[in-house]
């Protein structure tokens, strides 16, 4: 036997993930009638930036932006020249998680100043990606694209939403950072982060430990729990 077969099997790397939500105090992240909420205020808005200033990369659904239309920036100039100072763009890229890769044109997302990338998780077609977006990258499974996603130099990954792609990381307990901010609504309805059938990886269930709680202004509350350091997660 080789000593590259008798060699014990290394994970793949991928990214580290964090998702970052604004969410209710029922836990719900738009009105029970459904659409685009803007939950949060000005210290959610800085502790967002914040995280976005963190990450390489954003992964954001395709419902999501056609709910919203565009996705979030960093505004504040001493973020933003933080990461000049790195080496790293003024913001991170843009990741659309599409099964069609179809999204309309006319959305403020494809005027926004940032790369564009696609995950798409339908057969992908050959030539180049749809037109707004600078790279095209196959969703076979949520392994397979974070590993291919690291080995292009996306080591923090932001989350951004919606609920299903929360939903679909959680069932891989792939998801290593909650960062919530606790919004003083009550919304009621069935529009929670998780959705009511979402099925959360055994091994997610428990274990998270919280590494960060925030009194912000307007009686916002920040919470940031962690699963312990996951094998294969990029340091």
């Amino acid at each position: 036997m080789s000593p590259a077969a008798a060699a014990p099997h290394q994970p793949a790397v991928r990214p580290e993930l964090r998702l970052v939500l604004a969410v209710s105090l029922d836990g719900r992240l738009a009105p029970a009638e459904g659409g685009a909420a803007q939950l949060g205020g000005a210290a959610d808005r800085q502790v967002l930036e914040e995280a976005l200033a963190w990450a390489d990369a954003v992964l954001v659904g395709a419902e999501t932006l056609r709910q919203h239309g565009s996705t979030c920036l960093i505004h504040r100039p001493p973020l933003i020249e933080a990461r000049r100072r790195q080496g790293c763009s003024a913001q991170p890229i843009a990741i659309a998680v599409s099964r069609s890769g179809r999204l309309p044109s006319t959305l403020a997302f494809f005027r926004q100043p940032l790369a564009r990338w696609l995950l798409q998780a339908a057969p992908i077609p050959l030539g180049p990606p749809p037109e707004g977006f600078h790279l095209r990258l196959p969703l076979d499974s949520w392994r397979q694209a974070l590993a291919a996603l690291a080995a292009l130099g996306q080591r923090r990954i932001v989350v951004l939403g919606g609920a299903r792609l929360a939903a679909a990381l959680a069932a891989e307990d792939l998801l290593d950072e909650l960062q919530l901010t606790v919004c003083p609504r009550l919304l009621g309805g069935s529009h929670g982060w998780l959705p009511a059938e979402a099925r959360v990886a055994p091994q997610a269930r428990a274990g998270w430990r919280l590494v960060e709680h925030r009194a912000l202004p307007g009686h916002e509350l920040l919470l940031r729990w962690r699963r312990p350091e996951a094998q294969g997660v990029t340091s």
